[in-house]
Protein backbone atom coordinates (compact mmCIF):
# COMPACT_ATOMS: atom_id res chain seq x y z
CA UNK A 1 0.00 0.00 0.00
CA UNK A 2 1.20 3.60 -0.70
CA UNK A 3 0.12 5.85 2.21
CA UNK A 4 -0.38 10.01 2.21
CA UNK A 5 1.04 11.32 5.63
CA UNK A 6 -0.89 14.66 5.78
CA UNK A 7 1.28 17.47 7.17
CA UNK A 8 -0.63 20.60 8.36
CA UNK A 9 1.16 23.50 9.91
CA UNK A 10 1.83 22.34 13.28
CA UNK A 11 1.86 18.94 12.96
CA UNK A 12 4.43 17.07 14.89
CA UNK A 13 3.52 13.46 14.75
CA UNK A 14 4.17 13.15 11.13
CA UNK A 15 7.43 11.78 11.32
CA UNK A 16 6.51 9.25 13.38
CA UNK A 17 3.47 8.11 12.01
CA UNK A 18 5.73 7.70 8.66
CA UNK A 19 8.25 5.82 10.33
CA UNK A 20 5.39 3.59 11.39
CA UNK A 21 4.33 2.39 7.76
CA UNK A 22 7.74 3.02 5.92
CA UNK A 23 10.30 2.09 8.25
CA UNK A 24 8.75 -0.50 10.49
CA UNK A 25 6.00 -2.06 8.10
CA UNK A 26 8.16 -1.31 4.52
CA UNK A 27 5.58 0.43 2.77
CA UNK A 28 5.46 3.04 0.58
CA UNK A 29 4.94 6.84 2.25
CA UNK A 30 5.18 10.12 1.39
CA UNK A 31 4.14 13.63 2.94
CA UNK A 32 1.49 15.75 1.69
CA UNK A 33 0.93 18.98 2.58
CA UNK A 34 -2.49 21.02 3.41
CA UNK A 35 -2.19 23.31 0.15
CA UNK A 36 -1.89 19.72 -2.01
CA UNK A 37 -5.66 19.27 -3.73
CA UNK A 38 -4.82 15.53 -4.87
CA UNK A 39 -4.47 12.41 -3.20
CA UNK A 40 -4.38 10.55 -6.73
CA UNK A 41 -2.03 7.08 -6.11
CA UNK A 42 -2.62 6.52 -2.96
CA UNK A 43 -4.15 3.68 -0.58
CA UNK A 44 -4.58 5.02 2.42
CA UNK A 45 -4.76 8.53 3.68
CA UNK A 46 -3.12 9.11 7.49
CA UNK A 47 -3.65 12.08 9.53
CA UNK A 48 -1.29 12.77 12.53
CA UNK A 49 -1.20 14.66 15.73
CA UNK A 50 -0.05 17.48 16.56
CA UNK A 51 -1.79 21.34 17.34
CA UNK A 52 -2.78 22.11 13.40
CA UNK A 53 -2.60 25.70 13.13
CA UNK A 54 -1.85 26.28 16.85
CA UNK A 55 -5.43 24.65 18.03
CA UNK A 56 -6.62 27.93 17.66
CA UNK A 57 -10.80 28.40 17.80
CA UNK A 58 -10.93 24.33 18.36
CA UNK A 59 -8.46 21.57 17.67
CA UNK A 60 -8.44 21.22 14.13
CA UNK A 61 -11.49 23.53 13.35
CA UNK A 62 -9.15 25.53 10.98
CA UNK A 63 -7.60 22.50 9.49
CA UNK A 64 -10.45 21.22 8.08
CA UNK A 65 -10.42 23.82 5.78
CA UNK A 66 -7.14 23.17 4.34
CA UNK A 67 -7.31 22.48 0.49
CA UNK A 68 -6.65 19.32 0.86
CA UNK A 69 -9.41 18.35 3.56
CA UNK A 70 -12.46 18.47 0.56
CA UNK A 71 -10.15 15.67 -0.81
CA UNK A 72 -9.97 13.62 2.67
CA UNK A 73 -13.21 13.61 2.37
CA UNK A 74 -13.69 12.83 -1.51
CA UNK A 75 -11.29 9.39 -0.59
CA UNK A 76 -13.07 8.47 2.44
CA UNK A 77 -16.53 8.36 0.43
CA UNK A 78 -14.49 6.21 -1.84
CA UNK A 79 -14.42 3.69 0.90
CA UNK A 80 -10.69 4.01 1.12
CA UNK A 81 -8.89 4.37 4.48
CA UNK A 82 -8.32 7.16 6.85
CA UNK A 83 -6.27 6.69 10.20
CA UNK A 84 -6.57 9.91 12.04
CA UNK A 85 -4.86 9.90 15.32
CA UNK A 86 -4.56 12.54 18.32
CA UNK A 87 -5.38 16.06 16.90
CA UNK A 88 -6.08 13.74 13.15
CA UNK A 89 -8.77 12.21 14.87
CA UNK A 90 -9.80 15.73 15.91
CA UNK A 91 -9.72 16.90 11.95
CA UNK A 92 -12.03 14.24 11.31
CA UNK A 93 -14.73 15.32 13.90
CA UNK A 94 -14.34 18.34 13.13
CA UNK A 95 -14.76 17.73 8.88
CA UNK A 96 -17.75 15.93 9.87
CA UNK A 97 -16.13 12.33 8.75
CA UNK A 98 -17.37 11.07 12.22
CA UNK A 99 -19.63 12.32 14.60
CA UNK A 100 -19.46 13.52 18.06
CA UNK A 101 -16.72 16.35 19.21
CA UNK A 102 -13.81 16.29 21.00
CA UNK A 103 -13.39 18.38 25.05
CA UNK A 104 -11.09 19.56 27.38
CA UNK A 105 -9.64 16.93 29.24
CA UNK A 106 -12.20 16.53 32.18
CA UNK A 107 -8.89 17.44 34.69
CA UNK A 108 -8.18 20.55 32.12
CA UNK A 109 -4.62 19.04 32.32
CA UNK A 110 -2.44 18.16 29.42
CA UNK A 111 -1.90 14.18 29.69
CA UNK A 112 1.28 12.44 28.24
CA UNK A 113 1.82 8.86 29.76
CA UNK A 114 0.96 5.44 28.62
CA UNK A 115 -2.59 4.17 29.34
CA UNK A 116 -4.44 0.30 28.81
CA UNK A 117 -6.80 0.07 25.33
CA UNK A 118 -9.35 -2.94 25.43
CA UNK A 119 -9.81 -3.73 21.66
CA UNK A 120 -14.12 -3.48 21.74
CA UNK A 121 -14.48 -4.54 18.17
CA UNK A 122 -11.60 -6.69 16.38
CA UNK A 123 -13.82 -7.11 12.87
CA UNK A 124 -12.36 -3.67 11.16
CA UNK A 125 -10.06 -3.30 8.98
CA UNK A 126 -7.90 -1.56 11.72
CA UNK A 127 -7.97 -3.81 14.61
CA UNK A 128 -8.41 -7.34 12.69
CA UNK A 129 -5.02 -8.65 14.35
CA UNK A 130 -5.82 -7.97 17.52
CA UNK A 131 -8.23 -10.50 19.20
CA UNK A 132 -11.63 -9.52 20.31
CA UNK A 133 -11.54 -7.57 23.92
CA UNK A 134 -7.72 -7.57 23.56
CA UNK A 135 -5.54 -4.61 26.46
CA UNK A 136 -3.12 -3.33 25.13
CA UNK A 137 -0.79 -0.29 26.26
CA UNK A 138 -0.68 2.76 24.24
CA UNK A 139 0.79 6.53 24.59
CA UNK A 140 -1.31 9.13 24.86
CA UNK A 141 -0.53 13.11 24.99
CA UNK A 142 -3.33 15.13 24.57
CA UNK A 143 -5.25 17.86 26.32
CA UNK A 144 -8.61 18.02 24.36
CA UNK A 145 -9.26 14.17 24.16
CA UNK A 146 -12.78 14.15 26.05
CA UNK A 147 -14.72 12.68 23.64
CA UNK A 148 -18.66 13.78 23.73
CA UNK A 149 -21.46 12.87 21.62
CA UNK A 150 -25.37 12.89 22.23
CA UNK A 151 -27.20 10.02 23.54
CA UNK A 152 -28.80 8.88 20.18
CA UNK A 153 -24.95 9.13 18.87
CA UNK A 154 -23.53 7.00 21.36
CA UNK A 155 -26.77 4.26 20.76
CA UNK A 156 -26.13 4.43 16.87
CA UNK A 157 -21.71 3.74 18.04
CA UNK A 158 -22.92 0.65 19.68
CA UNK A 159 -25.76 -0.50 17.48
CA UNK A 160 -22.99 0.01 14.77
CA UNK A 161 -19.71 -1.72 16.55
CA UNK A 162 -18.15 1.44 15.82
CA UNK A 163 -16.41 1.86 18.97
CA UNK A 164 -13.05 0.52 18.30
CA UNK A 165 -11.05 1.09 21.53
CA UNK A 166 -12.08 2.39 25.36
CA UNK A 167 -9.80 3.48 28.19
CA UNK A 168 -9.63 0.72 30.93
CA UNK A 169 -9.10 3.85 33.19
CA UNK A 170 -10.64 6.81 31.66
CA UNK A 171 -7.60 9.57 31.75
CA UNK A 172 -9.98 12.18 30.42
CA UNK A 173 -13.54 11.85 30.90
CA UNK A 174 -14.63 10.50 27.07
CA UNK A 175 -17.87 9.12 27.31
CA UNK A 176 -18.39 5.46 27.65
CA UNK A 177 -14.51 5.19 27.86
CA UNK A 178 -14.30 5.80 24.27
CA UNK A 179 -10.55 6.22 23.51
CA UNK A 180 -11.53 5.50 19.11
CA UNK A 181 -14.15 5.01 16.67
CA UNK A 182 -14.99 4.35 13.08
CA UNK A 183 -17.23 5.64 10.55
CA UNK A 184 -20.35 3.47 9.57
CA UNK A 185 -18.50 2.15 6.63
CA UNK A 186 -15.55 1.13 8.77
CA UNK A 187 -13.18 2.69 6.28
CA UNK A 188 -12.31 5.83 8.82
CA UNK A 189 -11.35 5.45 12.45
CA UNK A 190 -9.93 8.32 15.00
CA UNK A 191 -8.11 7.83 17.84
CA UNK A 192 -7.12 9.94 20.94
CA UNK A 193 -3.85 7.22 21.72
CA UNK A 194 -0.59 7.23 19.79
CA UNK A 195 -0.07 3.76 18.42
CA UNK A 196 2.67 4.98 15.84
CA UNK A 197 5.04 5.67 19.09
CA UNK A 198 4.16 2.22 20.13
CA UNK A 199 5.66 -0.08 17.21
CA UNK A 200 9.48 -0.72 18.55
CA UNK A 201 10.79 -2.14 21.62
CA UNK A 202 13.16 0.72 21.63
CA UNK A 203 10.26 3.37 22.11
CA UNK A 204 8.70 1.38 24.81
CA UNK A 205 6.53 -1.44 23.45
CA UNK A 206 4.87 -2.69 20.16
CA UNK A 207 1.28 -2.79 21.12
CA UNK A 208 0.46 -0.16 18.24
CA UNK A 209 1.99 -2.24 15.55
CA UNK A 210 -0.90 -4.67 15.10
CA UNK A 211 -3.13 -1.86 14.26
CA UNK A 212 -0.61 -0.59 11.30
CA UNK A 213 -0.46 -4.25 9.53
CA UNK A 214 -4.79 -4.79 10.65
CA UNK A 215 -4.44 -1.96 8.09
CA UNK A 216 -2.24 -3.28 5.71
CA UNK A 217 -3.51 -6.26 5.19
CA UNK A 218 -7.48 -5.34 5.03
CA UNK A 219 -6.14 -1.92 3.18
CA UNK A 220 -4.67 -4.24 0.20
CA UNK A 221 -7.77 -6.23 0.34
CA UNK A 222 -10.02 -3.43 0.36
CA UNK A 223 -7.83 -2.01 -2.95
CA UNK A 224 -7.76 -5.28 -4.76
CA UNK A 225 -11.29 -5.51 -4.27
CA UNK A 226 -12.20 -2.17 -5.38
CA UNK A 227 -10.39 -1.88 -8.66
Amino acid sequence: MKFAVIVFPGSNCDLDMYHAVKDALGEEADYVFHTETSLEGYDGVLLPGGFSYGDYLRCGAIAQFSPIMEEVKRFAAEGKTVLGICNGFQILVEAGLLPGVLHRNTGLKFMCRTVELKVENNETRFTSDYAAQETITIPIAHGEGNYYCDDATYAMLQTNRQIAFTYTDNPNGSRGDIAGITNKAGNVLGMMPHPERAVELLTGGTDGLKLFTSLVKQGAHHVKTTV
